[in-house]
This record gives C-alpha cells, sequence and structure tokens, in this order.
C-alpha cells in the first residue's frame, strides 16, 4: 500500500473511531459531565490547544525526527537493526520498544518540575473525554523533540515503523482518553493487553497516589512490570484534573496556555486540604466499576 493511499485510509479509520467515541460519550458515558463548564466553551478550548500544539509539533519535531529515522534505514544503526530478525519482527520490535520508552518519558514528565508545569496542562481538563486526548501544549512537545529523536536512533526506528508507531499510539490515546462506559467484564480483559478509559481515569485524578500510576500509553505490561498498574478505584469516586485548578475559569484557553510559566502551587484543594484516595477493598489489580 503506497503512503498516501496509508494516510488516507487512517484519516477515514481515525474519523470513525472519533466519531464513534463522541457517540458513545452521549450514549454510554462512564464519569459524570459537567464540571469542565460550558460544554462548547471547554471543546473549543481544547481544540485550539491541539491545533497550536500540531503546529508547532510539525515545525520542529519532523524535522528532527523524521531524517533520523531515514538515517537509521540508510544506515542500519540501531539496537533493533541489528538483531537477526525478518522486517516484520524488526518492526513489531521497534514499535514494542517505543510504547516502552514513552512509559518512561511519561513518569520523567510527572517526575521533574519544568515538564510537568507543560504537562499539567494536559491534567488540568476538568473533565475527561475523546478531546482530552488532544490538549497537549506546544510546549511538552517541543520539550520532546530530543527524546524522540534518541528513542529513534538507539532503538533503530525506520520511516516506516515510525508511522506506524505513531498511529498506533494516536488511536489508543483516543480511545483510552475517552469517556465511554465499556461492559466491565470485557473491559477487564481488555485492560490485560492495552490502557482503557476506566484505567486511565484512574490517572487523570487529583489524588497524588492514583494520578502517580497507569502511566501506559499503550500497552499495560509496562505498569504490570513496574508496580504503577492500578485499577482499584470506582469511576464516582474520581475527582479529574488537578487539585489547585477547580473552576472552568482556571482552564480557559489563555490561563491554559500561561502555566508552563507559573510556579508549581502546593498540591492542595481550594480549601486547603489534601485531596485523598478512599480506602480500597478490592485488590490493586482489579479493574472496578
Amino acid at each position: 500500500m503506497s503512503k498516501k493511499r496509508g494516510g488516507r485510509w487512517f484519516g477515514i479509520t481515525a474519523t470513525l473511531l472519533v466519531g464513534g467515541l463522541l457517540i458513545a460519550e452521549r450514549k454510554r458515558g462512564l464519569r459524570s459531565r459537567g464540571k469542565g463548564g460550558p460544554p462548547v466553551k471547554r471543546l473549543l478550548t481544547n481544540v485550539a490547544i491541539a491545533g497550536v500544539t500540531a503546529a508547532v509539533t510539525e515545525l520542529a519535531m519532523s524535522p528532527v525526527v523524521g531524517p533520523a529515522s531515514r538515517y537509521v534505514e540508510r544506515r542500519r544503526t540501531g539496537l533493533v537493526q541489528r538483531l537477526p530478525l525478518s522486517p516484520v519482527m524488526r518492526t513489531t520490535m521497534a514499535i514494542v520498544l517505543m510504547d516502552y520508552t514513552l512509559y518512561w518519558w511519561h513518569v520523567i514528565e510527572h517526575r521533574i518540575p519544568l515538564l510537568y508545569r507543560m504537562h499539567q496542562v494536559h491534567h488540568a481538563d476538568l473533565e475527561l473525554d475523546v478531546s482530552t486526548a488532544a490538549r497537549f501544549h506546544f510546549a511538552e512537545f517541543l520539550a520532546s523533540v530530543p527524546w524522540r529523536a534518541a528513542q529513534v536512533l538507539v532503538i533503530g526506528v525506520t520511516p516506516g515503523a515510525l508511522l506506524l508507531w505513531q498511529r498506533l499510539t494516536m488511536l489508543s490515546v483516543l480511545f483510552h482518553h475517552s469517556n465511554v462506559r465499556l461492559p466491565l467484564s470485557v473491559e477487564r480483559w481488555v485492560a490485560r493487553i492495552i490502557t482503557t478509559p476506566r484505567l486511565h481515569g484512574i490517572h487523570h485524578s487529583v489524588v497524588r497516589e492514583e494520578q502517580d500510576s497507569n502511566w501506559s500509553s499503550g500497552l499495560t505490561l509496562w505498569d504490570r512490570l513496574h508496580g504503577t498498574y492500578r485499577a482499584n478505584v470506582h469511576q464516582d469516586d474520581i475527582d479529574i484534573g488537578m487539585p489547585f485548578y477547580r473552576d472552568p475559569e482556571d482552564v480557559t484557553l489563555l490561563r491554559s496556555m500561561e502555566m508552563p510559566l507559573e510556579t508549581l502551587p502546593e498540591w492542595r484543594l481550594p480549601d486547603g486540604t489534601v485531596p485523598e484516595s478512599p480506602l480500597k477493598a478490592a485488590p490493586r489489580g482489579r479493574l472496578l466499576e
């Protein structure tokens, strides 16, 4: 399949997925809506943030990461390219390792204050749905350029493998940010493999120990491997967002764009209390309604 034709099919797939998720969010919502203020205003804010980030990313990341992947293909450098594998297995291995190193980039973003000031724009959304999947500050993506280039060069990711990973990651991110209530029995099986809406909802909690879990963007294997997998939180017990931004006026377009420039407030709610997780009776790995 040609690159142009493949891009067209991916565009159709992504559009159908977004449309399906939007309908499912209305018909079978997982969490209550309305905390983010007027829905249209919130949606336009997220779309505007995404538009700026997409433009800046195209200008800053493509000229670096694209040539890096072509260099890998031309010179056969990187870990995967040195392994005695078939082309299909090299591509598969490259995608898996890209997913694993993306897990670590996410962890680092939460651990380094400067990076977290950028990343908090994503977490500041007072609701979690498919539009949140696009709410990333352009500064966060600029900061990720060296990491992405290093991923490509060290792992040995060719242009084809990079494009496939980008597309799979985008579809996964759209899915697990959605506010769709899957049948619990189905989601428990899906969560064995990839991140799901219930799992990622826990990661967007105002409770620090809950937010410091479920960092995987694709395979849940990484959270299970490193002990950061958390499933035993009822969705009704989750307050989405950041503890110090609890009003829709705190997360407007202008305020969101300014967040990386501000010192991180103390991790407390507006009333001065520290958000805490209710006592969990279920095992940590047991996905709850």
